[in-house]
């Protein structure tokens, strides 16, 4: 009976054998730095009854679980298909010219953080069927570290050393060193020296060196180097009483030229003002006909105080000296008429009637 049975099992191994299978590869997790070339094994042997023909195809699970399986390249009929994924259009291929020699393994050129996920190979060789799974991890290794003081660099002043890559894959480690002098770390910064951050307390004097830091990943690492230079305190009364000067001395000229702007505008205002009144108080220039009026108006007046003696001179001169030309354009004014001397108060007065002889329109006596 137990004969029988190793019979049935050796059996059952030989057919397990015979039928098709993949080889499991070294590694189920590989990492790679962005950048690189990945290389995913797929090796498989053909059993005697595996006869159909052969496909190969590769899918990609993306580390999102709600992305759906996506195929990457595909060997059927004798033929590759490597346009399925638009990320990975020209960057992935089969290793091997001759699929069906037992290597389906495949190269992920320039690897991108897109393409950190879960490859599955499947071969079919009717009736056989096997896949295996690799899981690709993508790491960015440090770059463009730079080191820095963050703080005054004096003695007696707290300050800080700082590390920091602008990119690199988590974990990092870092490991600062001194290159100058004893090349020994301060005892202080003993608990640091794998931090990317020291801290300074109280410097002296003995702190200044040369120092670098190194950062590293599982990918690959970068380096910085710093030079620290701790110096003696600076005058800071004297650089703050400057500072205090420049800024009156600041003040003071903008507020002279804030005087020189307001006086320069109270004075265009002062002319402005003064040009308006003149326009508006100007008299106007006198008429002929005021002038005639005022002519008038003092012969009357001088024929009130001239003696009897001289009226018949004055009567002729006065009647003669005034232009009739101003008196016909002179326009009818709105005063009253002079008072009129009755002829008794005129015989009182000394006047002496005169007889003015008549004259026709073409200026002849009648």
């Amino acid at each position: 009976m137990a004969l029988l049975l190793r019979v049935v099992l050796l059996c059952g191994v030989a057919d397990l054998i015979r039928s098709l299978s993949i080889t499991p590869p070294d590694q189920m997790m590989i990492e790679k730095a962005k950048g690189e070339t990945a290389y995913l094994p797929c090796k498989f042997t053909i059993g005697p009854d595996d006869q159909g023909p052969l496909d190969i195809e590769w899918l990609l699970s993306p580390a999102d679980n709600q992305q759906v399986d996506q195929v990457i390249i595909l060997y059927s009929g004798d033929k590759i298909y490597d346009n399925y994924h638009e990320a990975l259009k020209g960057r992935v291929h089969f290793t091997s010219n001759d699929l069906k020699a037992g290597d389906a393994s495949i190269n992920v050129t320039n690897l991108q953080l897109s393409d950190i996920g879960t490859y599955q190979c499947k071969v079919k060789k009717a009736p056989g069927v096997a896949n295996k799974k690799v899981l690709l991890t993508v790491l960015v290794k440090p770059s463009g570290t730079r080191c820095f003081v963050d703080g005054s660099e004096e003695i007696g002043n707290d300050f800080k050393l700082k590390c920091e890559p602008r990119e690199g894959s988590l974990p990092l480690r870092y490991e600062w060193q001194k290159l100058s002098d004893s090349q020994k770390m301060p005892t202080p910064w003993l608990a640091e020296m794998t931090s990317p951050v020291i801290t300074v307390r109280n410097a002296t004097s003995e702190y200044s060196g040369i120092y670098t830091c190194t950062v590293q990943n599982r990918v690959g690492s970068d380096q910085c180097r710093l030079n620290l230079d701790v110096v003696p305190p600076s005058n800071r009364a004297g650089t703050i009483a400057g500072a205090i000067i420049g800024i009156l001395f600041a003040l003071v000229i903008i507020g002279f030229i804030v005087f020189c702007c307001r006086k320069k505008r109270r004075e265009e205002k002062y002319e402005k003002e003064v040009h308006h009144d003149i326009r508006e108080d100007v008299p106007p220039p006198k008429s002929r006909t005021s002038t005639a009026r005022s002519y008038i108006g003092s012969n009357h007046s001088s024929l009130g105080s001239m003696s009897p003696s001289n009226m018949e001179g004055y009567s002729k001169t006065q009647y003669n000296q005034v232009p009739s030309e101003d008196f016909e354009r002179a326009p009818q004014s709105p005063t009253l008429p002079p008072a009129k001397v009755a002829a008794p108060n005129l015989s009182r007065m000394g006047a002496v009637p005169v007889m003015i002889p008549a004259q026709s329109k073409d200026g002849s006596i009648v």
